[in-house]
């Protein structure tokens, strides 16, 4: 038993860097008796904005056997991101992870691939993949297997290539090896918090969702409240800057992963281009894209919001 449970896991980590994965790491499906807590204060303290759903499913965020029937264990991996070309200074901002095409898909055709794999190589495994739309705490199970360590800006980090790649999981109902978390490494570094734009790193561990550049500009449906004006550093989508600051992405390398090669307009578009969009380029140039989450109406409100 032991012996195929080392084997298994091991045909499984290897397919899952043949695929382009960047990390796999193992945790026991089991409650998260840690996060718990945690969570359910982040809720009462209303920092989760407008994302109601934040609040649904609530003991399935805790327990991936609520989610896959005799689940034993959680399969945690992760994706580089991190483009190697960037937009025109002086520009309506965009995240870095919005550059190519929507991650969901990528990732979700991966994951696909490897539950395949393991069905066709192992034998009957019932599983789930799940990239970050599921109730699911991707940042604590990846954790919980050793892939980094959650940081103060609540951003998963490792030591060897920082912070940008998505995470996902596929949970199974086949007993795997586990791997033990590591350590934190953030010590005194505190640039995160004093970076945010908006203060909504809070303090360390604490970000105060409904204030974050991201929520405000993708998750926010009504009008931008005004007391963030002149604070939104010219993101129109998405926000980058406590990864950008954060020490551990120096060791951050390009992507090689084709589907994340940036669109040709969203590198090269100049603020003026940006203003004159159309509703027809815009569904054109995003229809692959995580963009297409704000719309065309949300991301006319967000630069109408930063103004020149």
């Amino acid at each position: 038993m032991i012996e195929n449970k080392n084997k298994y896991t091991t045909m499984i980590k290897t397919e899952a860097k043949r695929l382009g994965f960047s990390s796999c790491g193992i945790s026991k499906a089991t409650f998260l008796e840690t996060e718990a807590p945690r969570l359910e204060r982040w809720l009462n303290n209303q920092m989760h904005g407008e994302m109601s759903y934040m609040e649904n499913y609530f003991d399935k965020r805790l327990d991936p056997r609520l989610l896959v029937e005799g689940a034993k264990s959680v399969v945690s991996l992760t994706l580089n991101y991190y483009p190697e070309e960037r937009q025109v200074d002086d520009n309506y901002k965009i995240s870095k992870y919005a550059y190519g095409e929507d991650y969901h898909y990528v990732i979700k055709d991966k994951l696909k691939e490897l539950l395949a794999f393991i069905n066709d190589e192992i034998g009957a495994v019932d599983g789930r993949v799940f990239v970050d739309s599921a109730p699911v705490l991707d940042k604590a199970w990846a954790a919980k297997s050793g892939l980094g360590w959650v940081g103060k800006n609540n951003n998963l980090i490792n030591r060897k290539s920082g912070s940008f790649f998505f995470i996902a999981e596929l949970i199974i109902d086949l007993e795997l090896e586990e791997d033990g978390p590591t350590t934190d490494h953030c010590g005194t570094c505190t640039k995160c918090i004093e970076a945010c734009p908006t203060g909504a790193i809070e303090s360390a561990h604490i970000v105060n969702g409904s204030k974050c550049i991201s929520y405000l500009t993708i998750e926010l449906k009504d009008d931008i409240p005004e007391e963030f004006s002149g604070k939104l550093d010219n993101w129109m989508f998405g926000c980058d800057v406590c990864q950008d600051v954060c020490p551990w992405n120096r060791f951050s390398s390009p992507h090689k992963e084709a589907r994340f090669i940036p669109n040709n307009e969203l590198i090269q578009f100049s603020k003026r281009e940006w203003k004159e969009l159309t509703k027809e380029t815009f569904n054109e140039i995003f229809k692959k894209s995580a963009i297409k989450r704000t719309k065309y109406e949300g991301l006319l409100r967000n630069m109408q919001f930063l103004g020149e």
